[in-house]
């Protein structure tokens, strides 16, 4: 898929998300007016949302967000009219502190810097890869696989380390030793 340029964008749109609600800072391709909007976290109003920007400007639409995936990412990826941009956090909190030196966070205030950024340097910004339903979920399950990996490791330590301090010299010859009741196959 070829990267589009600015002309092919008939609008572009920054999100602030949050657990109950979105902010968002929208602006038409050849307009310099910015709109401010709200909506629940809630799949019929993030639908009606996405809806309603179709109608109104076609598409593509570039959407600028922090995430890279969750339900926000997923909701708006099934919408092949937006091309979602991924900014990092760390690059938003920085934007804004180069205008509020207090580092206060404002929502709506957010989502216009994310918007600006889009705007400013997309060159520097990579679109979002669709994945299906499928990729999503094998994609979850690895993630969760991790996790539980690293529980592991985590809690057969701090166990190792406990019976360090009860037995010391049981366990003094090898910090590296598993005791045999945690031994895996």
């Amino acid at each position: 898929m070829k990267p589009l340029s600015d002309d092919e964008f008939t609008a572009f749109i920054g999100i602030d998300w949050a657990d109950r609600k979105h902010d968002i800072c929208l602006q038409g391709a050849h307009g310099e007016r910015r709109e401010f909007a709200r909506i629940e976290h809630k799949v019929d109003a993030i639908d009606q949302w996405a809806i309603s920007m179709r109608q109104r400007f076609g598409g593509p639409i570039a959407v600028a967000l922090e995430l890279t995936k969750g339900p926000l990412v997923y909701a708006l990826q099934k919408y092949d009219f937006f091309v979602l941009f991924p900014i990092n956090p760390a690059t938003l909190a920085k934007y804004r502190e180069a205008f509020k030196p207090s580092r206060a966070k404002d929502d709506p205030t957010d989502a216009e810097h994310a918007l600006e950024l889009l705007m400013h340097h997309r060159d520097r910004l990579d679109a979002l890869n669709r994945r299906g339903v499928p990729m999503r979920t094998l994609l979850h399950l690895v993630e969760q696989r991790r996790r539980v990996v690293d529980d592991k490791t985590r809690f057969t330590n701090r166990l190792g380390y406990a019976l360090k301090q009860y037995f010391p010299r049981r366990w003094s010859g090898s910090t590296t030793r598993t005791p045999s009741c945690f031994a895996t196959s």
